[in-house]
């Protein structure tokens, strides 16, 4: 088994510093990497912090369109992505997705209704789901919605090829248990 995930982001951040407080391996893939024809990095997962749309915060989106292709085989081959809310209201901060999705901008606090039974709901594992805090939600998307906040998608899953992609805008880090259970894999898959 390997525990080993991308984390996608310009420059290092303490979320690199909790995914190996959970004993991952995890590598930072900058945006210039990402859309570099020779890059080829080796993950079980990737991950995409809250925020990579707003240019305040990331340069990653206008990477994560030119690399649309390369993370769409990432997927399709075995691998899993883990994508938070954009963090700005753009309807087209998803369009390098394999599939369609909108995104709002929308702050907010509230209770999680949550189909307990899926996997990917350990994502807040430990968490107040009385009172959840997000980023937006999702009006479209070709998922299965996982976890609602006042009737809103929340919490996406979606199976594309041999992998898996789940976007969330629930605005906390994943737990331990998601991430250990996310990131393992008895295979890694190029990027």
């Amino acid at each position: 088994m390997t525990a080993r995930c991308g984390l996608l982001w310009d420059e290092k951040i303490v979320f690199s510093r909790f995914l190996e407080g959970c004993g991952l391996a995890c590598e930072q893939v900058t945006p210039h990497l990402l859309a570099a024809p020779f890059y080829r990095g080796r993950f079980a997962a990737l991950i995409i912090p809250t925020g990579f749309a707003n240019p305040s915060y990331s340069r990653l989106l206008p990477a994560l369109r030119a690399s649309s292709g390369r993370i769409r085989r990432f997927i399709e081959g075995g691998g899993r992505l883990l994508v938070f809310g954009a963090g700005i209201d753009r309807a087209d901060a998803y369009d390098w997705m394999p599939f369609p999705m909108t995104y709002r901008h929308q702050r907010q606090k509230g209770a999680l209704e949550c189909a307990a039974s899926h996997w990917c709901s350990t994502l807040f594992s430990g968490y107040d789901q009385g009172s959840i805090e997000c980023d937006g939600f999702f009006p479209v998307h070709g998922g299965e919605a996982v976890a609602r906040i006042d009737g809103e998608a929340v919490l996406i899953h979606a199976g594309i090829g041999n992998g898996e992609i789940i976007a969330t805008t629930i605005h906390e880090y994943p737990s331990r248990v998601f991430l250990n259970e996310f990131c393992q894999d008895s295979r890694e898959t190029f990027l």
